[in-house]
């Protein structure tokens, strides 16, 4: 399982939100396919790495985590989803506007 202090970012809290978003639901982090590590948000990976985030497919079994319980999940899991699918926890529904910025 990965735990939030795995999430990479800025002021990173212990279920994964870091400065950018720091709502209840800001849980899931993003896994950049150019330095596969997982990222709280997209604007935490630009202020910390020299490359572009990395967009993974849609396909990848492991492209989201909830930073809540530690569940790893793909595109089809994630995309839509109130919450994560293991813990329940809610996810931000804002965060389909950046679907472009982590998803081929």
């Amino acid at each position: 399982m990965v735990l939030a202090e795995n999430i990479c970012g800025s002021e990173v809290d212990a279920q994964g939100r870091c400065a950018h978003y720091r709502q209840h639901w800001d849980v899931v982090a993003n896994r950049c396919a150019t330095c596969g590590q997982w990222w709280a948000c997209h604007r935490c990976h630009e202020e910390g790495t020299g490359h572009a985030f990395g967009r993974v497919s849609r396909e990848a079994a492991d492209a989201v985590l909830c930073g809540a319980c530690g569940h790893r999940m793909g595109y089809a899991d994630y995309h839509g989803a109130a919450g994560c699918p293991r813990c329940g926890h809610p996810f931000n529904p804002g965060c389909a506007l950046h679907t472009g910025l982590y998803f081929l």
